[in-house]
């Protein structure tokens, strides 16, 4: 996983070890070893995101082993922890398994931790972009 140095800023010791859980939850995504969630995500963990407001680890887990996308790289373009809350601008690179073509997704994401556990996250994905990187959507946007 890519993140240099500079994209990485915590107020303090605390917030240091939070920035590094949600670092090796995202490093989950390269490996696609979901079992290491056990340690750092709650069981009932609230995901909030594209409209959605759900509960579990299965959700995570199931971003991790996406069908049809393989290969992922994460570049982390930014993150500030302070307190309780860790926020990450990141870029995740796939490989489409069907048309053996990369594509980009930006992510920016806010977590929620307790005791070096993930309790609570917030987040939004460039999905449309992506799915059109993989020819999954139309390039134009249609007329409303």
């Amino acid at each position: 996983m890519d993140a240099p140095a500079t994209a990485v800023r915590a107020l303090d010791e605390a917030a240091a070890g939070n920035a590094e859980v949600v670092l090796r939850y995202l490093r989950v995504f390269e490996t696609g070893q979901v079992e290491e969630f056990q340690d750092i995500v709650a069981e009932d963990v609230h995901v909030h995101g594209a409209g959605n407001h759900v509960r579990g680890r299965a959700y995570p887990e199931s971003s991790v082993l996406s069908p049809g996308l393989s290969n992922c790289r994460v570049k982390v373009d930014d993150l500030f922890a302070a307190g309780d809350r860790v926020t990450v601008a990141a870029t995740l690179t796939y490989r489409g398994d069907r048309s053996g073509q990369d594509a980009t997704m930006s992510v920016c994401k806010t977590y929620r931790l307790d005791g070096g556990v993930i309790f609570e996250f917030w987040g939004e994905t460039d999905l449309y972009g992506f799915l059109r990187q993989l020819g999954l959507v139309p390039s134009d946007v249609p007329d409303f």
